[in-house]
């Protein structure tokens, strides 16, 4: 079992990654294996709406999107980690997210995911509600913990110091590597994913 976590902040070992490292850190104690994905500095391409990837399967914009993508088999879960920018989360990361789910995201059914949010005060909430949204519309088991997923402070070392926030991660990571042993154990006596409908899409005209 593997589980892919986005650190969708600028600041590669910051506040997010203090927080996504302490779910990793419980999923491998519980021998699931992680792999932490830095989205960097550089600008990211938001959709364009071209609707080429559903041609192709691949986004037009080569870059960490399709990285992903050809690596999402590997992956039976996915943890999500953000600062709090105006009580969002961080624009391009919801970039990232936006053509990852939109290109790839009939292969996001069934892999479990949570949502991690970093905040110095306030807006963590509303951060947390915008990123839980792509694992709802693609049939994902979201993973809760004993409190929303979020730790305050405005340096890595603030966030150590959070031991609710910490322990919150923690209980997180039990949660998901729970879930994810039960998934396995399922399809190991047979019981597969559910049988969707074919999808209708109603734009509320007539």
């Amino acid at each position: 079992m593997k589980v892919l976590l986005i650190n969708g902040s600028p600041h590669e070992k910051g506040c997010t990654y203090t927080a996504l490292s302490e779910v990793a850190g419980t999923l491998e104690k519980n021998k699931v294996e992680t792999e932490i994905l830095y989205l960097g500095t550089k600008p990211v391409a938001g959709c364009i709406a071209c609707g080429k990837c559903e041609e192709t399967g691949r986004c037009i914009f080569n870059d960490k999107v399709n990285e992903v993508l050809e690596r999402l088999d590997e992956y039976d879960g996915m943890v999500v980690g953000s600062p709090v920018y105006y009580a969002s989360a961080a624009g391009q990361l919801c970039a990232f997210l936006d053509r990852l789910f939109y290109s790839g995201g009939d292969r996001m059914a069934g892999k479990c995911a949570a949502a991690v949010v970093s905040c110095r005060r306030g807006g963590a909430s509303a951060a947390f509600d915008r990123l839980n949204k792509y694992f709802t519309i693609s049939n994902m088991p979201v993973v809760s913990s004993q409190y929303w997923n979020q730790v305050h402070g405005f340096t890595p070392e603030d966030v150590r110091k959070d031991e609710e926030g910490l322990q919150t991660m923690r209980t997180l990571g039990e949660n998901m590597a729970w879930l994810l042993k039960s998934v396995q154990a399922a399809r190991e006596k047979g019981l597969m994913l559910p049988q969707y409908e074919p999808y209708v899409a109603t734009n509320f005209i007539r």
